[in-house]
């Protein structure tokens, strides 16, 4: 696959040469939905995602916007949104990262019949914990995702943190065509053997940006969330040093980016706290540094040329209050080894289906395994079946030479070690990212009974193989 990234003004090579001059003002950037009580509609729809001069693209959408609405309610609300399907296929919606009952988890055949043309399903519960969500469909994901199908649920916790502005960026990257089209070639073996759909084109709810701006002496809170099929974003804030207080949703101490880097693999979130102390006039890039060789500039934040709003930071506390997941017992855990293989430059090796080695899993698209298994639908056995109510740690082994950010379903989780060292801050989180060659130990309740999705996020490699089921009972 070639790989085109971004630079400050025009891609580097192949795709579009793209104008960035789309300008992220300081009014809301995304239309939103505060009522526990809405309307989704799945539909094709065009939006302006490379700006003048390129055309339009046609995109699959909610609402007829890319991303979708974000959805905005309190903790501990109901929230009930109806999806109406108006695209040519099936679908279904997914919240990604909420704690809720089986039956609104959004996977066809295992939670629910899938939403078919012109039918109409409505999802119903209640949301236990404050965080930054998402939402996107469980069907076709490689492609639905990739052409829009995503949006921001946002649960607000009962007492706010002091903070200016609360805003959310959608990350997401796109792959088009020199007529700004989404480029076809979903399904194809180099991207779901390697590092999944790589775009060419980067954008920030939905629009290719330039400059976020920013005001001296204000506090934001940015809520991160990166909706791409396989991009993994690093992104460098450098003078703007920002403080991390959420994984996933979950609270975390608030705390610099260890390795400089704000990291957040596909369907990841982190909430951020930056202070701009900066002076007025000045101009800070954020640089996306993952790939170090492709580093490229994502956006500037530019301080206006007005009086401070402050001359000094707020001192009010930036420590998020605690969810509502159970403590798991880690000397009472029940210990399970979950191995992830397959992938082209891994060798192909260890991969079984149906009793068939890892040559007929590629004739079949299956390119990627879980304990040496190739997903082939919901009718496999489960990989685990856990003991409700008990406590349980996963070993979860990176056999591969590419990285897998690895959901579950109905569970957060605690990462309480990596390459068998402890972690600083045993972080919840819904979505691990593991390098190649590495290993991170997870440890959870399974207090949420049914059948569960466990899988990669990387969109190709949960479509060729790297999904199973983990059974709550």
């Amino acid at each position: 696959m070639s790989r085109t990234f971004i630079s400050r003004r025009t891609m580097l090579k192949g795709g579009l040469g793209l104008s960035l001059s789309a300008a992220l003002p300081l009014s809301p950037l995304l239309a939103q939905i505060s009522e526990p009580n809405t309307a989704l509609v799945a539909k094709p729809a065009r939006v302006a995602l490379a700006g003048e001069p390129h055309p339009e693209t046609v995109v699959w959408s909610y609402n007829g916007q890319v991303p979708g609405p974000e959805i905005r309610i309190r903790q501990g609300d109901r929230l009930t949104f109806t999806v109406t399907n108006r695209l040519g296929e099936v679908t279904t919606v997914h919240s990604h990262g909420i704690r809720m009952p089986h039956a609104m988890d959004g996977v066809p055949h295992v939670t629910q019949k899938p939403i078919a043309p012109g039918e109409t399903f409505t999802y119903d519960f209640d949301v236990p914990d404050a965080g930054t969500y998402w939402y996107h469909p469980h069907t076709n994901s490689a492609e639905q995702i990739e052409r829009g199908l995503a949006g921001p649920l946002i649960i607000e916790e009962r007492e706010a943190i002091e903070v200016d502005r609360d805003m959310t960026w959608v990350l997401d990257d796109w792959r088009l065509s020199a007529d700004a089209a989404v480029a076809g070639g979903f399904g194809n073996a180099m991207d779901a053997g390697m590092a999944g759909r790589l775009g060419n084109t980067v954008t920030i709810n939905g629009k290719v940006p330039e400059t976020f701006e920013v005001r001296s002496g204000e506090r934001i809170r940015l809520r991160l969330i990166n909706t791409a099929n396989a991009r993994i974003f690093g992104l460098d804030f450098g003078t703007l040093r920002p403080r991390i207080i959420a994984y996933d949703g979950q609270p975390v101490p608030p705390h610099e980016p260890q390795s400089g880097l704000v990291i957040l693999g596909p369907a990841m979130r982190k909430d951020i706290i930056i202070d701009m102390v900066g002076e007025p006039d000045q101009s800070v890039p954020i640089i996306d540094r993952f790939y170090p060789s492709q580093a490229y500039r994502l956006i500037n934040v530019v301080y206006l040329d007005k009086p401070p709003l402050r001359t000094r930071p707020l001192t009010s506390s930036i420590h998020l209050p605690a969810n509502t997941m159970p403590e798991p017992d880690i000397e009472r855990a029940e210990r399970h080894d979950v191995e992830f293989g397959g992938g082209m430059m891994g060798g192909m090796s260890g991969g079984m289906m149906d009793g068939g080695m890892m040559g007929r899993m590629m004739n079949g698209g299956k390119m990627w395994t879980i304990n040496g298994v190739a997903f082939d639908g919901p009718a496999m056995a489960p990989l685990l079946t856990l003991a409700l109510g008990r406590s349980h740690i996963m070993t979860l082994r990176n056999k591969t030479a590419w990285y897998h950010p690895i959901h579950l379903h109905g569970h957060s989780f605690r990462v309480i070690a990596r390459n068998g060292k402890t972690t600083r801050y045993r972080e919840w989180q819904d979505t691990v990212l593991i390098p190649p060659r590495e290993s991170v130990d997870i440890a959870f309740v399974a207090d949420n009974p049914g059948d569960w999705m466990f899988h990669c996020h990387i969109a190709e490699h949960l479509a060729s193989g790297m999904m199973g089921i983990v059974r709550v009972t």
